[in-house]
Protein backbone atom coordinates (compact mmCIF):
# COMPACT_ATOMS: atom_id res chain seq x y z
CA UNK A 1 0.00 0.00 0.00
CA UNK A 2 2.83 2.33 0.53
CA UNK A 3 4.65 1.48 -2.23
CA UNK A 4 1.37 2.20 -4.19
CA UNK A 5 1.00 5.44 -2.78
CA UNK A 6 4.79 6.35 -3.27
CA UNK A 7 4.21 5.65 -7.01
CA UNK A 8 1.26 7.87 -7.18
CA UNK A 9 3.00 10.67 -5.47
CA UNK A 10 5.49 10.51 -8.14
CA UNK A 11 3.20 10.70 -10.94
CA UNK A 12 1.72 13.58 -9.73
CA UNK A 13 5.27 15.16 -9.24
CA UNK A 14 6.24 14.28 -13.13
CA UNK A 15 2.67 15.43 -13.97
CA UNK A 16 3.49 18.80 -12.20
CA UNK A 17 6.78 19.05 -13.97
CA UNK A 18 5.74 18.57 -17.45
CA UNK A 19 2.69 21.10 -17.17
CA UNK A 20 5.72 23.46 -15.59
CA UNK A 21 7.56 23.41 -18.33
CA UNK A 22 7.13 26.77 -20.90
CA UNK A 23 5.89 26.73 -24.45
CA UNK A 24 8.29 27.53 -26.95
CA UNK A 25 7.38 31.13 -28.44
CA UNK A 26 7.40 31.35 -32.01
CA UNK A 27 7.38 35.12 -33.49
CA UNK A 28 7.87 35.67 -37.62
CA UNK A 29 9.72 38.48 -38.68
CA UNK A 30 7.12 40.11 -41.34
CA UNK A 31 9.01 42.00 -43.89
CA UNK A 32 7.61 45.48 -45.36
CA UNK A 33 8.76 44.62 -49.20
CA UNK A 34 11.19 42.06 -49.20
CA UNK A 35 9.66 38.23 -49.98
CA UNK A 36 13.23 36.48 -50.78
CA UNK A 37 14.06 35.61 -47.14
CA UNK A 38 11.98 35.23 -44.11
CA UNK A 39 13.23 35.36 -40.01
CA UNK A 40 11.22 33.11 -37.18
CA UNK A 41 12.79 33.33 -33.88
CA UNK A 42 11.89 31.22 -31.08
CA UNK A 43 12.70 30.91 -27.38
CA UNK A 44 15.27 28.19 -28.59
CA UNK A 45 17.06 29.38 -31.97
CA UNK A 46 16.34 31.53 -35.02
CA UNK A 47 15.61 30.07 -38.40
CA UNK A 48 16.31 32.03 -41.47
CA UNK A 49 15.03 30.71 -44.78
CA UNK A 50 16.03 31.87 -48.55
CA UNK A 51 13.57 31.00 -51.03
CA UNK A 52 14.35 33.05 -53.97
CA UNK A 53 17.67 33.29 -54.03
CA UNK A 54 18.53 33.39 -57.75
CA UNK A 55 15.62 33.73 -60.37
CA UNK A 56 12.84 30.62 -60.69
CA UNK A 57 14.55 28.93 -57.70
CA UNK A 58 12.37 25.89 -56.87
CA UNK A 59 14.05 25.37 -53.02
CA UNK A 60 13.78 27.28 -50.06
CA UNK A 61 17.51 27.29 -48.06
CA UNK A 62 16.82 27.13 -43.97
CA UNK A 63 19.60 28.07 -41.60
CA UNK A 64 19.36 27.16 -38.50
CA UNK A 65 21.32 30.04 -36.26
CA UNK A 66 21.99 29.63 -32.21
CA UNK A 67 23.81 31.68 -29.84
CA UNK A 68 26.86 29.51 -28.15
CA UNK A 69 24.63 28.85 -25.24
CA UNK A 70 21.39 27.74 -27.18
CA UNK A 71 24.29 25.38 -29.63
CA UNK A 72 25.57 23.92 -26.06
CA UNK A 73 22.44 22.91 -24.74
CA UNK A 74 20.28 22.58 -27.73
CA UNK A 75 19.60 18.94 -29.60
CA UNK A 76 18.61 19.24 -33.48
CA UNK A 77 19.37 17.31 -36.66
CA UNK A 78 21.39 18.60 -38.81
CA UNK A 79 20.53 16.95 -41.95
CA UNK A 80 17.02 19.29 -41.79
CA UNK A 81 19.33 21.98 -42.41
CA UNK A 82 21.21 23.87 -45.25
CA UNK A 83 23.23 24.86 -42.40
CA UNK A 84 23.80 25.69 -38.55
CA UNK A 85 25.34 29.30 -37.65
CA UNK A 86 26.40 30.09 -34.20
CA UNK A 87 25.94 34.16 -33.82
CA UNK A 88 27.13 36.86 -33.59
CA UNK A 89 29.35 36.23 -36.67
CA UNK A 90 32.89 37.15 -35.89
CA UNK A 91 34.46 36.51 -39.10
CA UNK A 92 32.73 36.00 -42.62
CA UNK A 93 33.38 36.11 -46.33
CA UNK A 94 30.83 37.83 -48.64
CA UNK A 95 30.96 37.60 -52.42
CA UNK A 96 29.39 40.66 -54.07
CA UNK A 97 30.01 43.99 -53.63
CA UNK A 98 26.76 44.57 -52.77
CA UNK A 99 27.04 43.38 -49.60
CA UNK A 100 29.68 45.23 -48.08
CA UNK A 101 27.48 48.14 -47.26
CA UNK A 102 25.20 46.11 -45.34
CA UNK A 103 28.13 45.17 -42.89
CA UNK A 104 29.33 48.99 -42.87
CA UNK A 105 25.82 50.22 -41.69
CA UNK A 106 25.84 47.76 -39.57
CA UNK A 107 29.05 48.83 -38.30
CA UNK A 108 30.51 45.20 -38.48
CA UNK A 109 32.69 45.74 -41.54
CA UNK A 110 35.71 44.68 -39.37
CA UNK A 111 34.34 41.06 -39.20
CA UNK A 112 35.18 40.81 -43.00
CA UNK A 113 38.30 38.34 -43.68
CA UNK A 114 38.09 38.00 -47.74
CA UNK A 115 36.31 38.82 -50.92
CA UNK A 116 36.85 37.86 -54.36
CA UNK A 117 37.85 41.24 -56.49
CA UNK A 118 39.06 43.21 -53.87
CA UNK A 119 39.78 46.44 -56.78
CA UNK A 120 35.98 46.52 -57.09
CA UNK A 121 35.44 47.81 -53.64
CA UNK A 122 34.78 51.36 -53.91
CA UNK A 123 34.11 51.92 -49.94
CA UNK A 124 36.49 53.94 -47.95
CA UNK A 125 36.14 52.49 -45.14
CA UNK A 126 36.87 48.41 -46.21
CA UNK A 127 39.01 49.74 -48.97
CA UNK A 128 41.56 50.91 -45.75
CA UNK A 129 40.93 46.99 -44.16
CA UNK A 130 42.02 45.72 -47.84
CA UNK A 131 44.97 48.03 -47.67
CA UNK A 132 46.24 47.25 -44.47
CA UNK A 133 46.05 43.46 -45.00
CA UNK A 134 42.92 42.64 -43.03
CA UNK A 135 40.85 41.41 -46.21
CA UNK A 136 42.39 38.92 -47.92
CA UNK A 137 41.91 38.71 -51.97
CA UNK A 138 40.25 35.20 -53.35
CA UNK A 139 40.70 35.65 -56.79
CA UNK A 140 37.33 35.79 -58.90
CA UNK A 141 33.73 35.21 -58.38
CA UNK A 142 33.70 32.43 -60.59
CA UNK A 143 36.11 30.70 -59.07
CA UNK A 144 36.82 31.53 -55.36
CA UNK A 145 40.21 30.57 -54.42
CA UNK A 146 39.17 27.97 -52.28
CA UNK A 147 42.79 27.39 -50.84
CA UNK A 148 43.09 30.98 -49.11
CA UNK A 149 39.49 30.80 -47.90
CA UNK A 150 39.89 27.27 -46.07
CA UNK A 151 42.65 29.04 -44.28
CA UNK A 152 40.86 32.08 -43.55
CA UNK A 153 38.01 29.98 -41.93
CA UNK A 154 35.33 32.48 -41.62
CA UNK A 155 32.37 31.54 -39.76
CA UNK A 156 30.48 32.33 -42.49
CA UNK A 157 30.42 32.71 -46.78
CA UNK A 158 27.48 34.47 -48.33
CA UNK A 159 27.24 33.89 -51.51
CA UNK A 160 25.05 34.36 -54.75
CA UNK A 161 24.08 32.85 -57.56
CA UNK A 162 22.47 32.53 -61.00
CA UNK A 163 21.11 28.93 -60.37
CA UNK A 164 22.27 26.45 -57.77
CA UNK A 165 25.09 24.98 -59.44
CA UNK A 166 28.44 26.29 -57.72
CA UNK A 167 31.62 23.84 -57.26
CA UNK A 168 33.10 26.01 -55.59
CA UNK A 169 30.41 26.51 -52.48
CA UNK A 170 29.89 22.57 -52.71
CA UNK A 171 33.78 22.44 -51.23
CA UNK A 172 33.29 24.94 -48.97
CA UNK A 173 30.47 23.20 -47.35
CA UNK A 174 32.36 19.94 -47.06
CA UNK A 175 35.18 21.64 -45.62
CA UNK A 176 32.09 22.56 -42.74
CA UNK A 177 31.85 26.08 -43.77
CA UNK A 178 27.98 27.24 -44.12
CA UNK A 179 27.40 29.38 -47.49
CA UNK A 180 24.24 31.05 -47.49
CA UNK A 181 22.56 32.24 -51.07
CA UNK A 182 21.70 36.16 -50.92
CA UNK A 183 19.49 36.94 -53.39
CA UNK A 184 18.60 40.74 -52.77
CA UNK A 185 19.44 41.39 -56.25
CA UNK A 186 16.55 39.20 -57.23
CA UNK A 187 13.78 41.59 -55.43
CA UNK A 188 11.30 43.66 -57.49
CA UNK A 189 11.20 46.92 -56.13
CA UNK A 190 14.19 49.14 -54.71
CA UNK A 191 12.77 48.92 -51.19
CA UNK A 192 12.87 45.38 -51.45
CA UNK A 193 16.30 45.18 -52.00
CA UNK A 194 17.33 46.87 -49.48
CA UNK A 195 15.65 45.42 -46.72
CA UNK A 196 18.32 42.65 -47.07
CA UNK A 197 20.16 44.84 -44.71
CA UNK A 198 17.86 42.94 -41.75
CA UNK A 199 19.08 39.61 -43.75
CA UNK A 200 22.81 40.34 -42.24
CA UNK A 201 21.40 42.01 -38.81
CA UNK A 202 20.15 38.71 -37.92
CA UNK A 203 23.48 37.11 -38.30
CA UNK A 204 25.32 39.87 -36.11
CA UNK A 205 22.65 39.79 -33.84
CA UNK A 206 22.04 43.62 -34.81
CA UNK A 207 18.14 43.63 -35.72
CA UNK A 208 17.17 46.42 -33.80
CA UNK A 209 20.35 48.49 -35.80
CA UNK A 210 19.12 46.90 -38.82
CA UNK A 211 15.78 47.63 -38.90
CA UNK A 212 16.66 50.97 -37.87
CA UNK A 213 18.60 51.67 -40.34
CA UNK A 214 16.37 50.57 -42.95
CA UNK A 215 13.29 52.73 -41.74
CA UNK A 216 15.57 55.64 -42.22
CA UNK A 217 16.67 54.54 -45.95
CA UNK A 218 12.50 54.21 -46.68
CA UNK A 219 11.48 57.48 -44.95
CA UNK A 220 14.08 58.95 -47.41
CA UNK A 221 13.00 57.63 -50.10
CA UNK A 222 9.42 58.10 -49.24
CA UNK A 223 9.97 61.85 -48.57
CA UNK A 224 11.82 62.29 -52.27
CA UNK A 225 9.07 60.35 -53.94
CA UNK A 226 6.48 62.94 -52.48
CA UNK A 227 8.29 65.70 -53.36
CA UNK A 228 8.32 65.05 -56.77
CA UNK A 229 4.75 63.50 -56.85
CA UNK A 230 3.97 67.34 -56.78
CA UNK A 231 5.82 68.35 -60.13
CA UNK A 232 3.31 68.43 -63.11
CA UNK A 233 5.61 68.37 -65.75
CA UNK A 234 7.76 65.05 -66.59
CA UNK A 235 10.42 64.67 -68.77
CA UNK A 236 10.85 62.64 -71.43
CA UNK A 237 13.26 59.73 -70.44
CA UNK A 238 15.13 57.03 -72.14
CA UNK A 239 17.56 54.29 -70.59
CA UNK A 240 20.53 52.28 -71.77
CA UNK A 241 22.34 51.35 -74.79
CA UNK A 242 23.24 49.27 -77.68
CA UNK A 243 25.20 45.75 -77.09
CA UNK A 244 26.00 44.92 -80.75
CA UNK A 245 23.28 45.38 -82.85
CA UNK A 246 20.71 45.14 -79.85
CA UNK A 247 19.59 47.81 -77.77
CA UNK A 248 18.81 47.22 -73.62
CA UNK A 249 16.95 48.97 -71.68
CA UNK A 250 14.71 48.60 -68.39
CA UNK A 251 11.34 46.78 -68.84
CA UNK A 252 8.15 48.25 -66.49
CA UNK A 253 8.34 45.91 -63.76
CA UNK A 254 12.05 46.51 -63.21
CA UNK A 255 13.16 47.99 -59.79
CA UNK A 256 14.83 50.59 -62.50
CA UNK A 257 11.74 51.77 -64.24
CA UNK A 258 10.05 51.95 -60.32
CA UNK A 259 12.58 54.16 -59.69
CA UNK A 260 11.88 56.35 -62.23
CA UNK A 261 8.06 55.99 -61.62
CA UNK A 262 8.55 57.36 -58.39
CA UNK A 263 10.86 60.04 -59.11
CA UNK A 264 7.78 61.29 -61.79
CA UNK A 265 9.46 60.93 -64.80
CA UNK A 266 7.92 60.23 -68.62
CA UNK A 267 9.95 56.86 -69.03
CA UNK A 268 8.91 55.79 -72.53
CA UNK A 269 9.07 51.92 -71.97
CA UNK A 270 6.88 52.97 -68.81
CA UNK A 271 3.98 50.45 -70.34
CA UNK A 272 5.66 47.84 -71.33
CA UNK A 273 5.52 43.92 -70.76
CA UNK A 274 8.28 41.15 -69.88
CA UNK A 275 10.66 41.48 -66.96
CA UNK A 276 14.14 42.09 -66.18
CA UNK A 277 15.67 44.00 -69.53
CA UNK A 278 13.99 44.97 -73.12
CA UNK A 279 16.27 43.72 -76.19
CA UNK A 280 15.24 46.07 -79.24
CA UNK A 281 16.19 47.09 -82.68
CA UNK A 282 17.87 50.52 -82.74
CA UNK A 283 15.12 51.82 -84.88
CA UNK A 284 12.36 50.89 -82.61
CA UNK A 285 14.44 52.87 -79.77
CA UNK A 286 15.38 55.78 -82.37
CA UNK A 287 11.37 55.78 -83.33
CA UNK A 288 10.22 55.81 -80.03
CA UNK A 289 13.10 58.37 -78.23
CA UNK A 290 14.18 60.60 -80.69
CA UNK A 291 13.40 63.63 -79.09
CA UNK A 292 13.52 62.58 -75.55
CA UNK A 293 15.08 65.06 -73.19
CA UNK A 294 16.97 62.99 -71.01
CA UNK A 295 19.43 60.18 -71.71
CA UNK A 296 20.30 58.16 -68.36
CA UNK A 297 22.45 55.16 -68.02
CA UNK A 298 24.67 54.42 -71.22
CA UNK A 299 26.04 51.41 -70.42
CA UNK A 300 29.43 52.01 -69.74
CA UNK A 301 30.11 54.77 -71.36
CA UNK A 302 31.54 57.28 -69.79
CA UNK A 303 31.97 60.19 -72.37
CA UNK A 304 30.25 61.59 -75.13
CA UNK A 305 32.99 60.72 -77.33
CA UNK A 306 33.27 57.38 -76.97
CA UNK A 307 29.60 57.14 -77.59
CA UNK A 308 30.27 58.31 -80.62
CA UNK A 309 32.71 56.17 -81.25
CA UNK A 310 30.43 53.36 -80.67
CA UNK A 311 27.89 54.45 -82.91
CA UNK A 312 27.32 57.32 -85.35
CA UNK A 313 23.85 56.43 -84.16
CA UNK A 314 23.71 57.96 -80.58
CA UNK A 315 24.58 61.33 -82.32
CA UNK A 316 21.20 61.29 -83.77
CA UNK A 317 19.38 61.40 -80.08
CA UNK A 318 18.38 65.18 -78.97
CA UNK A 319 20.07 64.46 -75.55
CA UNK A 320 23.43 63.71 -77.23
CA UNK A 321 22.67 66.87 -79.79
CA UNK A 322 21.74 68.77 -75.98
CA UNK A 323 24.47 67.09 -73.63
CA UNK A 324 21.55 65.95 -71.53
CA UNK A 325 23.02 62.44 -70.79
CA UNK A 326 23.77 61.46 -67.38
CA UNK A 327 25.46 58.26 -66.39
CA UNK A 328 27.14 56.57 -62.46
CA UNK A 329 30.23 54.96 -64.81
CA UNK A 330 31.99 57.59 -63.53
CA UNK A 331 31.62 57.82 -59.87
CA UNK A 332 33.90 55.21 -58.98
CA UNK A 333 36.60 53.84 -55.94
CA UNK A 334 40.14 54.38 -55.58
CA UNK A 335 40.80 51.34 -57.88
CA UNK A 336 38.18 51.40 -60.54
CA UNK A 337 35.26 50.12 -59.02
CA UNK A 338 31.93 51.91 -59.57
CA UNK A 339 29.96 53.21 -56.66
CA UNK A 340 26.85 52.29 -57.94
CA UNK A 341 26.95 48.71 -58.39
CA UNK A 342 28.52 48.61 -54.88
CA UNK A 343 26.02 51.21 -52.56
CA UNK A 344 22.97 50.99 -54.53
CA UNK A 345 21.31 48.15 -53.84
CA UNK A 346 21.77 49.34 -50.18
CA UNK A 347 20.46 53.43 -50.86
CA UNK A 348 17.60 53.56 -53.21
CA UNK A 349 16.95 56.86 -51.64
CA UNK A 350 20.19 57.93 -52.93
CA UNK A 351 19.52 56.52 -56.49
CA UNK A 352 15.87 58.55 -56.26
CA UNK A 353 17.08 61.63 -55.31
CA UNK A 354 19.72 61.67 -58.02
CA UNK A 355 16.45 61.47 -60.63
CA UNK A 356 14.84 64.03 -58.77
CA UNK A 357 17.90 66.39 -59.20
CA UNK A 358 18.69 65.34 -62.71
CA UNK A 359 14.69 65.52 -64.04
CA UNK A 360 13.66 68.15 -62.04
CA UNK A 361 16.38 70.80 -61.18
CA UNK A 362 14.53 72.95 -59.53
CA UNK A 363 13.92 70.47 -56.48
CA UNK A 364 16.24 69.44 -54.09
CA UNK A 365 18.04 72.78 -54.88
CA UNK A 366 21.24 71.93 -52.25
CA UNK A 367 21.34 68.43 -53.01
CA UNK A 368 24.46 67.39 -54.86
CA UNK A 369 23.71 63.75 -56.88
CA UNK A 370 26.02 60.90 -55.37
CA UNK A 371 25.84 58.23 -58.35
CA UNK A 372 24.78 60.12 -61.63
CA UNK A 373 26.92 63.05 -63.46
CA UNK A 374 26.53 64.63 -66.70
CA UNK A 375 28.60 62.67 -69.08
CA UNK A 376 31.81 63.69 -70.34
Amino acid sequence: MVLVMVLCSSCKKNRKSEIALPAIQKESLKNSYAEGFKITKTTNNILLEINSPWPNSEKTYSYLLLTKKQAMTSTYNKDDYDGIITIPIKSIVVTSTTHIPALELLEVEQTLVGFPGTDYVSSEKTRSLIDNGHIRELGKNEGINTEVLLKLQPEVVVGFGIDGNNKTFETIKKSGIPVIYNGDWVEKSPLAKAEWIKFFGVLFNKEKKADSVFKIIENNYNEAKLLAANVTKQPTVLCGAMHKDIWYLPSSTSPEAQLLKDANVNYLWQNSTGNGSLALSFESVYNKAKDADIWLSPSYYTSYESLEKASEHYTKFDAFKNKAIYSFSNTTGATGGVTYYELGIARPDLILKDLIKICHPNLLTNYETHFFKALR
